[in-house]
């Protein structure tokens, strides 16, 4: 997805879903600042990013590619956010509390940041791929690698230092 936000200059995620700091999120939380929020809207996508890893992995797969992080073609497993400024988004909150859908695509002026983990998180990012099902089902094993996942900090880049990532991916 980020490489067709540079190529195209616009990317519309799956099945248009984002997160955002929304009512229901600032009313789970009694307290915290826009920036506090902003920080578990954004680890909910980070996580939602496993999904998409895990697809892309599973595709793969059956298209007769091996999923290993050497084979070209396979997945990066680096969770990656794009954050944006945009209008018109609807709330869902029969998804989660930060859950938005998209009136539209994203454009790349749209784009005030992107944050995406650096190389040491991958072994952890990889591990926590196999394991997102589970962990939202509650199994405490899965969780724990989840954590470890999550225990890494992304990466901030600006727009401009995206097609600079992306080569060096």
């Amino acid at each position: 997805m980020l490489r067709q936000l540079v190529d195209e200059r616009e990317v519309f995620p799956l099945g248009a879903t984002a997160f955002a700091v929304t009512p229901a999120l600032r009313e789970a939380y009694a307290a915290g600042d826009d920036e506090e929020l902003a920080e578990v809207a954004m680890q909910e996508a980070a996580r939602a990013s496993l999904r998409l890893l895990a697809a892309e992995r599973d595709g793969l797969d059956d298209a007769g590619a091996e999923g290993d992080a050497a084979t070209p073609g396979s997945p990066v497993y680096r969770r990656a956010v794009i954050a944006a400024d945009v209008t018109g988004a609807k709330l869902r909150p029969d998804l989660d509390d930060a859950v938005v859908k998209l009136a539209g695509p994203i454009s790349y002026d749209q784009v005030a940041s992107v944050h995406v983990d650096l190389a040491d998180a991958e072994p952890q990012v990889a591990k926590a791929v196999d394991v997102i099902d589970a962990a939202d089902l509650g199994d405490t094993d899965a969780e724990f690698v989840l954590g470890d996942a999550e225990d890494h900090q992304l990466a901030w880049y600006a727009t401009q230092e995206l097609p600079f990532l992306l080569d060096l991916l």
